[in-house]
């Protein structure tokens, strides 16, 4: 164990146990400490960080700017820590992460390289025994911090494990250094870690095939170094921007022009999509109100990308298959540093596996369709079981011995995506209906360690033992969840949003898309109300 107490090392009942070291469980601890809880920290990797520890692929970078993508919570913090380019890299977030940590002195609460195995809930004690690699715990609170995007989904390869070189997952990328120099590399997946890494692959790889069942919708991040002596004229109005960014929609990014796409004339429509995309970045498809609301609309952004993909790409028949024919945004859009462009270099080579399915691995490569293609190195960036998957994979037993995975299984649900009915004193922070992946992932954290924290201490100052979601609260809440994205295009596709990248997995829209503002104002509300729709004993 890299730092911290062992696990099991008392039987005395503490307040809460955080599981989770990234974004979410560091402010958790912090905010909880504060108030004066007795708390401990369970996280699986050797050190904080959560999805920024474990996703080190080449060209691992955020996709919201780094002044919003970071917490708002400190003055102190604001002041004292100064970002570097546009979008942060990996190693400069966990720089980031690890300055936190040090910061507020959180690295002592947290036992590292422990994984949670089990957790159950004691009716007659009101609390839960939480097993783990390192031995046991007993606590009042579980709060899970264990991220949307942190259980890698590795898709069945017949002969994988006979293949003689090195296979890795962007999403558990070693640690140590991984050279590509004189490689052949396969990239299976074109999916936000591949369009970030192919670029970079590409530069150092003697051979690299890109393996793509669907083609992906990508806008340049432009990214760029931020000026030093613009951000200290800036540093002044920081708390304020991010109190602004915080009441949008989408807790960051340049807000959605009020007109419809459908109403612009077609030089309304270049105008506004050539300054978006001159722009850089995710707010692409805030060009116009109706983009994610509208399939008409949709489509003029959708064919403006898909112009810009054949302008970029010399090779035609290349380009066509790099065209997506669904809805932009309905799908995780992704953000690039030249990734349509590497499809020019001569050592690069598109693989549609629509066409030529992947049959399997041999011990020198993949085979597809009828063509073998021999190979050093092969990058699985198949991304996530999502929203639910580390949940899942915990053996979770609440009232009268409900098993969360079974409760899930004909599809994933928490009130206010914080709770589950039949759990009592178990939250879940940014989970299966709450804003989570569509919105600015910090800023929904910190609403979430907030509010949890609160509700804590409401009850401690009221005597009160626990807490639990309300079934109908529940219900009534994920009805509000599946209204709102059937609204919008999000499901008019197949994505990880609803779980289809995972076989076996219940396709039930998972996060909020009704604006973060909402959410957070309809969270208050619950509060303001003594917890509607909880059960407080």
């Amino acid at each position: 164990m890299a730092q911290g107490n062992a696990a099991g090392s008392g039987a005395a009942t503490i307040d809460a146990v955080v599981v989770g070291a990234g974004f979410g469980g560091l402010y958790m601890l912090h905010r909880l400490t504060a108030l004066g809880f007795s708390v401990r920290g369970i996280e699986a990797g050797a050190g904080v960080g959560g999805t920024w520890f474990w996703n080190r692929y080449p060209g691992a970078r955020c996709d919201v700017e780094s002044l919003e993508y970071s917490y708002a919570f400190s003055t102190t913090l604001l002041d004292e820590w100064t970002w570097t380019e546009r979008y942060a890299s990996q190693p400069e977030i966990l720089r980031y992460l690890e300055h936190v940590a040090a910061r507020f002195d959180l690295k002592r609460l947290i036992d590292f390289e422990t994984t949670v195995v089990a957790l159950e809930f004691d009716e007659r004690s009101a609390v839960w025994h939480v097993q783990t690699s390192a031995g046991g715990l007993r606590c009042r609170y579980c709060i899970m911090a264990t991220g949307c995007l942190s259980v890698p989904h590795v898709p069945h390869i017949p002969g994988l494990d006979s293949f003689r070189g090195d296979v890795h997952h962007t999403g558990r990328w070693p640690r140590r250094q991984v050279s590509f120099a004189g490689q052949r590399v396969g990239v299976i997946g074109t999916g936000s870690s591949a369009i970030q890494s192919v670029p970079v692959i590409a530069e150092a790889a003697e051979k690299l095939v890109v393996f793509q069942r669907t083609p992906n919708y990508s806008v340049p991040a432009r990214n760029h170094p931020l000026d030093p002596d613009w951000l200290t004229r800036f540093k002044p109005e920081l708390r304020a921007f991010r109190r602004r960014q915080r009441a949008t929609a989408f807790g960051a990014g340049q807000a959605a022009r009020e007109q419809s796409a459908l109403t612009a004339t077609p030089d309304e429509l270049i105008q506004h999509y050539d300054e978006r995309w001159a722009k850089g970045g995710l707010t692409f498809v805030g060009a116009f109100s109706d983009l994610l609301t509208d399939m008409k609309a949709n489509e003029t952004a959708a064919d403006y990308v898909r112009t810009q993909i054949r302008r970029t790409v010399q090779d035609a028949a290349t380009a066509a298959r790099l065209c997506p024919d669904h809805a932009i945004g309905c799908k995780r859009l992704c953000s690039d540093s030249g990734y349509y462009e590497a499809f020019n270099r001569g050592n690069v080579e598109l693989v549609d596996v629509q066409e030529s399915p992947i049959e399997g691995a041999t011990p020198d490569g993949i085979r597809a369709g009828s063509a073998l293609h021999k190979l050093d190195m092969i990058i699985l960036a198949c991304g996530f079981d999502a929203m639910t998957g580390a949940l899942d994979r915990i053996h979770v037993v609440g009232r009268d011995g409900r098993v969360l995975k079974d409760q899930w299984r004909g599809g994933a649900g928490a009130y206010l995506g914080l709770a589950m009915s039949g759990f009592p004193n178990l939250f879940v922070m940014t989970g299966p209906g709450s804003p989570s992946v569509l919105a600015n992932m910090v800023t929904g954290l910190e609403q979430h360690a907030e509010w949890i924290s609160a509700c804590l201490r409401f009850m401690r100052g009221r005597g009160l033992i626990t807490v639990e979601a309300l079934p109908e609260a529940e219900s009534q809440w994920m009805a509000q969840v599946n209204e709102a994205a059937a609204g919008t295009v999000f499901p008019s596709c197949n994505s990880w949003y609803v779980g289809a990248n995972v076989p076996g997995k219940a396709r039930v829209f998972l996060p909020y898309i009704g604006g973060f503002d909402r959410y957070e104002a309809f969270c208050d509300l619950v509060a303001s109300r003594n917890y509607d729709g909880f059960m407080l004993g």
